[in-house]
């Protein structure tokens, strides 16, 4: 072989190795850029961070403003039924004090009846002089006055028999021939019961032996 195409063949092989280097460099660099797309991909994935061309970084956001939006309306609504049940229990409280200032207008006005009988009869017996017509006016207010206690359910306490300490209140004793121990000698005050409760006990006085 000439020394001219032993030194071709020299270079021959010399520009076939730098070929293949280059190559091997080449597939080595692509490698490498795989691998860390991959690691950077998976890093994505694991945090929450992916954005393959827009699409899971979308549908994150979306979801996130769907939920921003359930709260604000959560809330707007929780401040709605929290301004009406202010403004409920105003009204109820307005109602209650109106009930209480004025819960004595019934019965206030079922007596002003009573009332008017009595100053009728009054001026009725200051001109007559007739003390029959004025007696037999205060029994008719009396009657109205009882009729009107009755249907408010109040009723008077009863008084015969023996001493009862949740109906009767003793102020005294004595003694009596015609009652027994501890039976009610006598009634200074007559007590009464409004619908099952004692409003006010008969003030009494009891046999002592």
């Amino acid at each position: 072989m000439k020394d001219k195409e032993i030194k071709e063949e020299v270079l021959k092989e010399e520009v076939n190795k730098e070929v293949n280097e280059e190559i091997k460099n080449e597939k080595e660099k692509v490698k490498e850029e795989k691998e860390e797309k991959e690691e950077a991909h998976e890093h994505e994935h694991k945090h929450g961070e992916h954005t393959c061309c827009g699409k899971h970084g979308h549908k994150h956001e979306e979801e996130i403003g769907k939920l921003k939006a359930e709260i604000e309306e959560w809330k707007n609504e929780y401040l709605r039924k929290q301004a009406d049940f202010q403004n409920f229990t105003k009204r109820k409280e307005k109602e209650v004090d109106e009930l209480k200032k004025f819960a004595s207008e019934k019965i206030i006005t079922q007596f002003l009846g009573s009332l008017d009988n009595f100053e009728r009869a009054i001026e009725a017996s200051t001109e007559s002089k007739d003390f029959d017509s004025l007696l037999q006016g205060v029994e008719m207010i009396v009657r109205n006055l009882k009729d009107i206690m009755s249907g408010e359910g109040v009723e008077e306490i009863s008084t015969e028999g023996a001493f009862n300490p949740e109906y009767h209140h003793a102020v005294g004793v004595e003694a009596s021939e015609d009652k027994k121990e501890d039976e009610i000698v006598k009634v200074l005050q007559k007590g009464y019961m409004m619908k099952g409760k004692v409003i006010r006990p008969a003030m009494v006085t009891v046999c002592k032996k």
